[in-house]
């Protein structure tokens, strides 16, 4: 199985006060990645509001190893990290790699999915859990989540 990835050229608006990519923008490279994947599979804005849930995240941990300048392209991959049986909770993994091999950058999210109405974590429908993760490649820590996962500090 592939890993899932978008490429993004770096933009002026994508830089901080140091020129080098912000913080900021590597959230919005990261969320576009996993978007783009939900979009892929079947699995739109247009879908969310259908069925009344949205993603929400609940930790966002990004480690970074080097910067990232103006001009340069990047390639943002996603996998899967881990996954309750009910599609509740999702954990990611992102790594940025540029053109020529540099690891810039991985993060690690943990998050799941609210009813839009009653806004309160729900679960997703069994064949919307299968539509949309099992083209995911997992890592090699992938494991099984349960609520307990979703509580603990690291």
């Amino acid at each position: 199985m592939e890993i899932f990835k978008k490429r993004f050229d770096i933009r002026w608006s994508d830089l901080d006060a140091n020129r080098h990519v912000a913080n900021s923008a590597y959230m919005n490279f990261m969320s576009h990645t996993r978007m783009a994947y939900l979009i892929d599979h079947g699995f739109s804005h247009q879908d969310m509001e259908k069925f009344r849930v949205g993603p929400v995240l609940f930790y966002e941990h990004i480690y970074y190893f080097r910067e990232v300048l103006a001009g340069q392209t990047i390639d943002v991959s996603l996998l899967l990290k881990g996954l309750s049986r009910d599609g509740m909770f999702f954990e990611f993994e992102h790594e940025i790699f540029g053109e020529d091999g540099t690891h810039h950058l991985s993060a690690e999210l943990m998050g799941g999915f609210i009813d839009l109405d009653t806004r309160k974590l729900t679960p997703l429908a069994e064949e919307r859990i299968h539509s949309v993760f099992n083209d995911l490649h997992r890592t090699d820590d992938f494991r099984w989540l349960t609520r307990e996962d979703t509580r603990k500090r690291r």
